[in-house]
């Protein structure tokens, strides 16, 4: 089975390459980007201003090789990639929960923005705390690391 997606736009940061990016939206706290929503998609954006967050899916698009067994940023040992959020993936799809600042058209201003400048937009969804917030009881192996998220940037250990 082969299936494929065409972006519906594309995000800027200010972040012009993958190193010293943060590795997180919890770690790019005031960091302000945007999201260009090519004209055929605007429609879609009916209603999305009543939302204060917003979870935009990617395609890491610098990533050029994919690994089932990676060392995270977080860490110095190898890790399986499903139990971490490593861009190198069998499918190279990223997730962030931005907040939403405000739209103009099809753009829309973003804080908290943790992703590479030109990055291909695959789709947009609402952030809804009743919905996608779960109270977790274990987090791996992040359970001694998962606090210096905020120190943390990008490398290269990704190309």
């Amino acid at each position: 089975m082969t299936i494929s997606y065409q972006p519906i736009g594309t995000i800027h940061s200010p972040f012009e390459g993958i190193e010293k990016v943060p590795i997180q939206p919890a770690a790019a706290s005031g960091i302000r980007g945007t999201v260009e929503v090519f004209a055929e998609f605007a429609a879609g954006l009916q209603d999305v201003h009543g939302f204060s967050h917003i979870i935009l899916l990617y395609h890491f698009h610098r990533v050029k090789q994919a690994r089932l067994t990676v060392v995270p940023f977080l860490d110095d040992e190898p890790r399986g990639v499903f139990a971490t959020r490593a861009p190198s993936r069998p499918n190279p799809i990223g997730l962030s929960i931005v907040r939403l600042l405000g739209i103009e058209g099809n753009l829309l201003h973003i804080t908290n923005v943790d992703i590479v400048d030109g990055t291909p937009l695959l789709d947009i969804k609402p952030y809804v705390p009743a919905f996608d917030h779960n109270e977790a009881e274990r987090t791996g192996w992040l359970e001694t690391t998962g606090d210096r998220v905020k120190e943390k940037r990008s490398d290269d250990r990704f190309k």
